[in-house]
């Protein structure tokens, strides 16, 4: 039961007590790798001393029983079917495996937006070169207004088939990461299913920071982080026992080593990845726990985070002279992420960033923050500006945003005087998710 009013634990920085940060340092960047309740912690060191104390008792035998026990906690906070749902790594590791799960032919087409997730863009990249498959980008300047994004969207589509090519599939994202905006992609599944292309959705930043109704919307894959926004941990790279080739007369039985099983060959996939650390996967109902007990639910979380975002985006914009990037139906802000223009020219001139220098800029801002503040903004260049994302959560006030606001106009000065050309050897390849 949802702790009641009187005695729910108030957000902003008393929150702080509840996680494992340096009494220094301030966190506005909870989008990139998130940070886990000291409960969490404490739930991850017990599940690894467990499977540490017997081994070969853990993995063969108790394992799976876990492993499902968390799926059972995390499909019914999402309310979609047990059977659908399994655990892996990372969204990014989700997107590989269903790229590189599908067979491509000739003039199979993979859509998707130039805000894609980079790694992602490499993947499809990469299946382009190893199968026949093309692909599309739709560039995306924002802020872009839902309709017109759909728009954008849904004639591409009638465009490739009027071409005879098939778009096969579509890959956008539930909150895109930089610029960090909400996307309306229940509407752009909408678009899937009446063109019969395959909707593949980034929900990066879904679980726990947007309310995702799966079981209504129903994309053919989705895809999460549970580290981002539902105080969960991060994990690694898997590989597996279960996979089961489909059979072929020439072909040897393959060997498990692991008992038998009654679940569904796409269930077994994924329930033993080999010897990784499987405990933060055990850890999701002393997360969902944390949101309930702790934080008084759900919907609690959700408007904290969207409203401190807000709130502190707009006080940030203020402070700077500039403004936050918003569309006319003022959607892109209805997530727990905000972005605001830095106040720099590109151009040429006295006082103007070269564009060419553009990403040597966010190379130096973002380095200068961590080394000499103590905090961390993700900036970025886009649409012939620099930006920065902020990341509303349970445990920052307003009082952090006006802090970075200040930082962030002192190191624009720096900027202006060209202290960014002493950040030599400093990587100049767009920011990308984790970063």
């Amino acid at each position: 039961m949802p702790n009641s009013d009187n005695d729910q634990k108030p957000f902003g920085h008393a929150m702080r007590a509840h996680f494992s940060f340096d009494p220094t340092y301030t966190s506005l960047n909870h989008g990139s790798f998130g940070t886990y309740p000291k409960q969490v912690r404490d739930r991850l060191r017990q599940v690894q001393d467990i499977s540490e104390s017997r081994p070969d008792a853990f993995f063969r035998y108790d394992l799976a029983k876990h492993i499902d026990a968390a799926r059972k906690a995390i499909a019914g906070y999402l309310r979609v079917d047990l059977g659908e749902c399994v655990f892996l790594p990372n969204a990014t590791t989700g997107v590989n495996t269903v790229l590189r799960s599908l067979i491509f032919k000739e003039d199979d087409v993979i859509v998707y937006f130039s805000t894609i997730y980079g790694a992602c863009e490499k993947t499809v990249k990469y299946i382009k070169e190893t199968t026949p498959v093309q692909s599309v980008k739709i560039e995306v300047t924002y802020p872009i207004g839902d309709d017109d994004l759909v728009l954008l969207f849904n004639e591409k589509i009638k465009q490739l088939k009027s071409e005879g090519k098939r778009p096969k599939l579509a890959i956008f994202d539930t909150v895109s990461s930089l610029p960090g905006v909400r996307v309306p992609w229940e509407r752009l599944v909408d678009v899937c299913k009446r063109e019969a292309v395959l909707s593949m959705v980034d929900g990066a930043h879904g679980v726990g920071h947007l309310d995702l109704q799966l079981g209504i919307v129903q994309p053919d894959f989705f895809v999460s982080n549970c580290h981002k926004n539902h105080h969960l941990i991060r994990t690694s790279i898997p590989t597996s026992h279960g996979f089961e080739p489909f059979p072929n007369e020439d072909q040897e039985v393959m060997f498990n080593p692991f008992p038998g099983s009654d679940q569904s060959r796409f269930v077994k996939l994924f329930q033993f990845v080999g010897t990784t650390d499987v405990g933060p996967y055990l850890c999701m109902e002393e997360a969902l726990k944390f949101r309930q007990e702790v934080c008084g639910g759900d919907s609690m979380i959700k408007v904290y985070c969207e409203n401190i975002s807000t709130e502190g985006g707009r006080k940030v914009a203020e402070l700077l002279g500039t403004e936050v990037m918003e569309n006319p139906e003022q959607t892109l802000t209805k997530c727990c992420l905000t972005n605001i223009k830095l106040p720099l020219s590109i151009g040429e001139g006295d006082g103007k960033i070269r564009e060419e220098d553009a990403f040597a800029v966010v190379a130096w801002i973002a380095k200068t923050q961590v080394e000499e503040h103590n905090t961390f903004v993700p900036p970025f260049f886009h649409a012939g500006s620099l930006w920065v994302r902020f990341s509303g959560q349970i445990y920052v006030e307003l009082d952090d945003f006006v802090a970075a606001a200040g930082v962030l106009k002192d190191l624009c000065k720096r900027v202006e005087k060209g202290e960014y050309h002493s950040n030599d050897g400093a990587s100049t390849e767009l920011p990308v998710r984790g970063t």
